[in-house]
């Protein structure tokens, strides 16, 4: 898969995953539609990119208010007459127990991390339809195929973004788009420092395992090396890819190592 001139676009691109995605693409020629809510962290990224800053665009939107969305889509096309890719990598986390959590965070978390995403998919979908090409990404998580404590509504907006994104895989595949599913894991980013408490205060540290994880560049590497061969699904990060198998054929064990885990 060649990416140059390719119109990419890509959600949560001010920081993080998101932000060394950008960088990515960018050193490869593609056209960048860099959206998140901060502005000024947009405008940063882009300067900081290497690729032609014409072919980079600049969207701003919250993809928490989902009636936006639909008129959001369409400035996005507007930007370069069409989009190639969707990279869905908005979202927030979450630290606190499932009994000191208010139901409005996991209204909060589902809306961004589920509900928005569907939303800027679908009306991006058409579109992919009409020419009958696309690719659609989702950056996931390790805890959309495990789960963990204090990540109780992370965990359930993630499970069903890949029930989702699977369903509208089988349905696309034959009008020639992929979709991708990235599970990282550990990946140094501010992730746990914007997570939402059981209030919905900011969490505002920093997980020590993060701390020592990936670096986002050489997530975004990986990403990107799914990405051209259409793989379904990829865990990236740490050996927790093992935690993964361990969940899925022997359960019972993986109960017992997560209830003995250090969760932060």
């Amino acid at each position: 898969m060649k990416f140059k001139n390719k119109v990419v676009w890509i959600t949560g691109a001010s920081t993080g995953i998101g932000e060394a995605l950008a960088y990515a693409f960018s050193n490869k020629e593609a056209r960048l539609i860099l959206s998140s809510r901060n502005e000024s962290e947009l405008v940063r990224v882009k300067n900081n990119c290497k690729g032609e800053k014409n072919n980079i665009s600049i969207l701003p939107f919250d993809l928490e208010d989902i009636d936006t969305i639909p008129d959001i889509a369409s400035k996005g096309m507007s930007a370069f007459g069409t989009i190639d890719m969707l990279i869905n990598n908005g979202g927030i986390s979450q630290r606190s127990l499932v009994k000191d959590t208010i139901i409005e965070v996991d209204e909060r978390i589902m809306r961004i991390n589920y509900l928005g995403q569907i939303a800027l998919t679908k009306a991006i979908l058409p579109h992919m339809l009409e020419k009958k090409s696309g690719h659609i990404v989702v950056i996931s998580s390790i805890m959309g195929v495990m789960t963990t404590p204090l990540r109780s509504a992370y965990c359930a907006s993630k499970h069903a973004l890949h029930g989702f994104f699977d369903a509208l895989r089988s349905e696309i595949w034959k009008d020639d788009i992929s979709v991708t599913i990235v599970c990282p894991a550990s990946i140094k980013t501010g992730i746990s420092l914007n997570a939402l408490t059981g209030d919905g205060q900011t969490h505002g540290k920093m997980d020590p395992q993060q701390a020592k994880g990936m670096s986002p560049e050489i997530c975004a590497k990986k990403i990107i090396n799914a990405v051209r061969k259409r793989r379904e699904q990829v865990v990236i990060g740490p050996p927790v890819k093992y935690a993964t198998l361990i969940k899925r054929f022997v359960p019972g064990i993986f109960s017992m190592i997560i209830r003995r885990a250090k969760v932060t």
